[in-house]
């Protein structure tokens, strides 16, 4: 094991998968010049070849259009969004071609193409660069969805996308960057569509992923002290979701609550819950909590930045309601 940054294993991951297979390449806006905006593609270039990583224009309808042009053609592109809000951009290019193509041609051809995302509110970034999106390409089918919340899995999770013959989009939020941890030495894969156990426990389950997930362990852990033993599940992957592990942690403890830090109004929490009601409603011994940022953009002031946020102590107040 070593400890590594959150920013510092997807870097491995980039140079590991790039030196295994030619035919992977990065491209997006400020990543050869200045290693990206928040330092996750620093010296990339020296490391596998300046011809491989790749500035462009600032179009995000160039940048994933050629993603999936050059995908078709063989190659295995990784497309950086700079910030997930930008995806309004690029919808068509998502939604209607890189999604869809390999429906239409029969799976006669494959479209490997890594979007990454980095996404989530960091301070004062204000409405247009703060958002988590990840619920918009839940719905879309024939696209993988993943969002680690540490540095072990931004690795695995993001070699495992690399190799994926499908479509990946990979959410990264910003204030995980700096954030260390433990990762494997050698060959390091998280399987997309597993989710993990984060904290074992007996009376609850807190399922949540990405920064979120953090605070949801310290919920659990504040909730500990007072004599709650909650389970912690992390979904890593949110489309396909692992509902095998859902419906096991639920009917194990017998109460829910899903937190994201998305806006909670259709949500990925939403999708859970409604899986949740269909298959295991007679092992609950209360409704299903959810938990998610309240119905507005996010605010520029601090103050109501805070208000914002769904942090430990509402998790730990939500939860109480369960019992």
């Amino acid at each position: 094991m070593k400890n590594i940054t959150f920013s510092q294993a997807t870097l491995e991951a980039m140079q590991e998968e790039m030196l295994r297979d030619e035919s992977v390449f990065v491209m997006g806006e400020d990543i050869a010049r200045q290693g990206g905006i928040f330092g996750q593609f620093k010296d990339l270039p020296q490391m596998v070849g300046a011809d491989r990583v790749m500035d462009t224009p600032i179009s995000e309808t160039a940048i994933v259009g050629a993603a999936v042009g050059a995908a078709l053609a063989g190659m295995r592109p990784v497309a950086d969004m700079h910030f997930a809000d930008f995806f309004g951009v690029c919808m068509d290019e998502v939604f209607n071609q890189m999604a869809k193509i390999r429906y239409m041609f029969g799976g006669q051809t494959k479209v490997p193409v890594v979007v990454r995302a980095p996404d989530g509110m960091a301070k004062g970034a204000a409405a247009q660069h703060s958002q988590s999106v990840e619920s918009w390409f839940v719905h879309i089918p024939g696209i993988q969805v993943v969002a680690p919340s540490n540095p072990a899995d931004a690795k695995g999770l993001l070699k495992s996308a690399i190799r994926s013959d499908n479509p990946v989009i990979y959410f990264e939020n910003k204030t995980l960057f700096p954030l260390k941890g433990d990762v494997p030495e050698g060959e390091c894969l998280t399987p997309i569509g597993k989710a993990a156990v984060c904290r074992e426990g007996r009376d609850m389950t807190i399922i949540s992923y990405s920064a979120q997930l953090l605070k949801c362990l310290e919920a659990a852990k504040l909730l500990a002290d007072e004599g709650i033993s909650a389970e912690v599940l992390d979904l890593r992957t949110l489309s396909p979701l692992d509902t095998d592990a859902i419906l096991t942690s639920v009917v194990k403890t017998s109460r829910v609550m899903i937190v994201h830090e998305a806006v909670k109004q259709g949500g990925v929490g939403a999708e859970v819950a409604a899986i949740i009601a269909e298959e295991a409603l007679d092992a609950l011994d209360a409704p299903v909590a959810r938990l998610g940022a309240p119905f507005t953009p996010v605010p520029f002031s601090p103050v109501l930045e805070d208000q914002y946020r769904v942090l430990p102590a509402q998790i730990v107040a939500a939860a109480k309601k369960l019992f």
